[in-house]
């Protein structure tokens, strides 16, 4: 999936969520000083910034689909070397990086085991590919309490549990699948601090992946029937919200 809204409403929406989980991934993967890294699928750079924090802008390269994070990639990282390309097939040499990470991408790549094996043609011999996906499955997700309320505004409604690698065990599965040995796995997990539901709930009105489609799918009146189904969920004034993510990693 390629994500052709402007940066700022994925920020509000998941980057808030992914600027939180950056580092806990790179830390999973291993990312220290004087290691040449590719940020996959980089969306609007959460993950990107934390590579550059650890190695430098110069060690860094990413690379995404959607001409708007692109664009904004490169305002916000002139010494990065962003690419327009999606997983499957990305403008690398062979082995030109020592690990390839992925943050929250690996679900929405159309065939998620050849965007796994591009990344480890992209990493040296040795080098690290990793990746995360939330953890849909287990009702651990960041959007579980939307995606339940959405079912019943519109029931049978198409949620994000089975997206590849949301389920326990399917994200070893597909970097097996894709020829990456030496496979550990884990679970990360992140909390938001949110001053209210309207913080909460605003970026949902971006139209922001599936469930920013969902919303924007919606009249007026079922669009006023979720907000409400997830407001009464939800506890006035300041609160937060915990959600953890599957997370692998593996030897080029």
């Amino acid at each position: 999936m390629s994500f052709e809204v402007p940066a700022d409403r994925y920020d509000a929406f998941m980057g808030r969520w992914s600027r939180l989980l950056a580092p806990a991934l790179a830390d999973f993967a291993g990312i220290r000083d004087f290691v040449r890294v590719l940020d996959v699928g980089c969306g609007t750079g959460m993950l990107t910034a934390e590579l550059v924090r650890r190695v430098g802008a110069a060690c860094v390269a990413a690379a995404d689909p959607s001409p708007p994070f692109v664009a904004a990639m490169r305002e916000r990282f002139p010494d990065v070397d962003v690419r327009e390309a999606g997983a499957e097939s990305m403008p690398f040499d062979d082995g030109a990086f020592d690990a390839a990470l992925a943050q929250l991408v690996v679900h929405f790549i159309p065939d998620p085991v050849a965007g796994l094996r591009e990344m480890r043609r992209v990493t040296r011999d040795g080098g690290v590919v990793a990746a995360c996906v939330w953890d849909f499955g287990s009702g651990r997700g960041p959007l579980d309490l939307f995606w339940e309320e959405a079912a019943v505004v519109r029931p049978g409604v198409v949620d994000e549990r089975a997206l590849p690698g949301t389920q326990e065990g399917q994200l070893q599965a597909l970097f097996a699948a894709a020829g990456i040995g030496d496979i550990t796995a884990t679970s990360l997990r992140v909390t938001l601090d949110l001053p209210g539901f309207d913080a909460w709930w605003a970026p949902f009105m971006h139209g922001v992946g599936p469930a920013g489609q969902l919303v924007a799918s919606l009249d007026d009146h079922d669009q006023a029937r979720l907000r409400e189904g997830c407001r009464r969920r939800l506890p006035d004034g300041a609160f937060q919200l915990t959600a953890s993510a599957w997370a692998a990693r593996g030897e080029a």
